[in-house]
């Protein structure tokens, strides 16, 4: 099973790529699946990082993190209903 530590480099790989699609796999599953959606407020570009695999659901969450130009943002001023795109219940990674 991955740890957290591992999550947290494949988040990082991620991160580091941001605009373009890194190609990391999912430390859990092997999936080339992975996610990563902010939650934050858009003129300060910090916020909540979501990162998780489509396939098996797992993943971690960031909290303030800075927000990368060109990164997928849900805006916190938004309903949670009306934030796109849509994060799913994913478990958690601890």
């Amino acid at each position: 099973m991955a740890t957290y530590d591992d999550w947290l480099a494949a988040y990082t790989d991620v991160y580091d790529a941001i605009p373009r699609d890194a190609g990391v796999a999912c430390p859990h599953c092997g999936h080339k699946a992975l996610r990563l959606v902010f939650t934050g407020d858009l003129e300060r570009a910090i916020g909540y990082g979501h990162f998780w695999c489509d396939n098996c659901l797992r993943g971690i969450g960031i909290s303030r993190a800075p927000i990368p130009e060109g990164a997928v943002v849900q805006d916190i001023h938004l309903s949670r209903e009306a934030r796109e795109p849509k994060i799913p219940n994913f478990t958690l990674v601890s």
